[in-house]
């Protein structure tokens, strides 16, 4: 084998290796040589080439998103790290562990008008955990400093979780190679790759237990969530007690039926009398970041005399009325408190339900009704989605919908809700399915695939890729909002275009299938998500001019 020459390089690859990277994400270029050459010849790393540095940054975040572990990217010089930047922001608010490794020019070669040359020391300085930036190495003290750099950058990347940044400069020659390659012993076990939490001092908990012991109304509301049975079995415990009433989004991966599990849903009829009734003594939030921006909107104007926040890292006040964040995962926080917890006696989660059965009640009774639309298609797909499978959600009108349906809990679902852009769904949804022998479905809007179209310029996509598009010409979204339509611009916000996925799915060898309405629709997916020689996309299109009242009509008929 053959590896590079130079010592920076080496120092890189032997420190990723020995600190347990396993998936590193390539970008041809030149400066970036010494790193593609040699990562590509170490045997405990699997590398990936994909050209478009911003899909592979997404593709990098997906698989870290499937092993809960630390992907590397590696880009060449100058504006080839600016393109990693969505997907850096994504991992940052998502605490997804990624880690950037951009070769440089030297210091010296900045701003002298060579090209391909950029600041890239601090390019990302406000999303990210860590910035390593290293140095030539000319002796041993360089050699140690940029070894304990990169030591930290991983460290945290993986404890902490999320994006960090290692800056190498290279120099000339860089496609120069040797017959060995420098080792390091391991430096970060596999365990110590996980934060290791402490539990909290039990004098930090008893006042909010008391606090609890005493609230006929809580509310605990569940954001993003990696799936987590343990968790699982924390929140079937917790809705024991009647004083509390567990609010669950799609993407939280929690499913109990004496949860409220359409948020969106349990609002949409709110009488004054009811937005005074449920408005909590408590709220407890768990999890990252919530879609709905009606529980948003009702936390905000009937805000809980109490808001706690428990995240290991991070402590949102959504709601402007946090009064505490317990620095700690979920799953340790319920497994301390419970001991301190009793039930309270109150008719909180019971008014609560019931109004859940009302809702799901005329759910049921409008979709049998629903005529061919955005919220039809929705509901047909997820009927028809494989069990133990995963599920990966565009943004923007595709969650929305998502979150009124129920989804089989066999079903992981994932969305980038991070920073909530449509760069990059695809790619992430690719990522992941490089990582697993699950059937991984996307489903997505046609602005969210055509933006990211690249994404499929990518030979790793495994057959059981299946993804669904909701075409309704142009971003509908922007007629549910109720500004674009009062505007004369609306054509700017809705940006309708007219193409479809048909060629592009002829070149990147997708197997293409067209749906137009509730009959094709059925047939299609009858067959769709069944085992194949190659992935599968089916395009539905939908009526782009009557999409918006049906989505508004639905949730008028909770108000009836």
């Amino acid at each position: 084998m053959k590896y590079p020459e130079n010592e920076l390089a080496q120092t890189v690859i032997a420190s990723c290796v020995a600190n347990h990277i396993n998936e590193v994400v390539l970008s041809p270029g030149s400066r970036n040589a010494p790193l593609t050459i040699g990562f590509t010849q170490v045997s405990s790393i699997h590398t990936f080439s994909i050209v478009d540095e911003r899909c592979a940054a997404f593709v990098a975040l997906g698989m870290a998103q499937q092993k809960q572990k630390a992907t590397a990217l590696v880009c060449t010089s100058g504006s080839a790290l600016l393109n990693y930047y969505p997907a850096v922001t994504e991992a940052f608010y998502s605490n997804i562990p990624l880690v950037v490794i951009s070769a440089d020019r030297p210091l010296e070669s900045i701003d002298i008008g060579d090209g391909q040359t950029i600041r890239q020391q601090g390019v990302y300085k406000n999303h990210i955990l860590f910035e390593a930036n290293l140095t030539a190495i000319e002796n041993e003290v360089d050699r140690a400093y940029n070894k304990q750099l990169i030591y930290q950058a991983l460290q945290k990347a993986n404890s902490l979780k999320g994006p960090v940044h290692i800056n190498v400069p290279f120099d000339e020659p860089l496609y120069n190679l040797v017959d060995e390659m420098i080792s390091f012993s391991e430096e970060i076990s596999a365990e110590a790759q996980v934060l290791v939490e402490k539990p909290l001092e039990l004098k930090e908990l008893v006042p909010f237990a008391l606090e609890w012991n005493k609230a006929e109304k809580k509310v605990v509301l569940i954001g993003v969530h990696q799936p987590d049975e343990l968790l699982q079995t924390q929140i079937n415990h917790l809705v024991k007690d009647p004083s509390v009433l567990v609010l669950t989004e799609t993407i939280s991966n929690i499913d109990e039926e004496h949860t409220i599990n359409s948020i969106d849903q349990f609002l949409a009829g709110f009488s004054e009398e009811d937005k005074v009734f449920f408005q909590p003594d408590i709220l407890l939030s768990i999890g990252g970041l919530v879609v709905s921006k009606r529980i948003k909107q009702y936390l905000r104007s009937f805000q809980p005399k109490q808001h706690w926040t428990v995240h290991p890292t991070v402590g949102n006040d959504t709601y402007f009325c946090l009064n505490h964040h317990f620095k700690i995962s979920a799953t340790l926080f319920f497994s301390q408190f419970f001991w301190l917890t009793k039930q309270v006696d109150s008719d909180f989660q019971s008014k609560g339900l019931a109004v859940k059965e009302s809702r799901k009640k005329r759910h049921q009774k409008f979709v049998s009704q629903a005529p061919y639309s955005d919220f039809k298609v929705f509901d047909l797909v997820n009927k028809m989605l494989p069990k133990n499978s995963v599920l990966q959600l565009a943004n923007s009108a595709t969650i929305r919908y998502s979150q009124l349906f129920d989804i089989d809990p066999s079903i992981s679902v994932f969305c980038n809700r991070g920073t909530s852009g449509i760069d990059g769904s695809t790619s992430t949804a690719i990522g992941y399915a490089m990582q697993t022998e699950k059937q991984v479905t996307l489903i997505t809007g046609d602005l969210s695939f055509l933006y990211d179209s690249n994404a499929l310029w990518n030979k790793y996509i495994p057959a059981n890729f299946r993804i669904v598009i909701v075409n309704n010409n142009g971003g509908g979204i922007f007629k549910i909002l109720p500004g674009p339509k009062q505007t004369a611009a609306l054509n700017y916000f809705e940006t309708p275009h007219g193409h479809t996925a048909e060629h592009l799915a002829k070149m990147y060898g997708f197997e293409y299938q067209v749906a137009t309405d509730i009959e094709s629709t059925e047939k299609v997916l009858q067959t769709f998500f069944k085992e194949s020689n190659q992935p599968k996309i089916v395009e539905v299109f939908t009526p782009s001019d009557s999409n918006d009242q049906v989505l508004k009509t639905y949730f008028e008929s909770f108000k009836a």
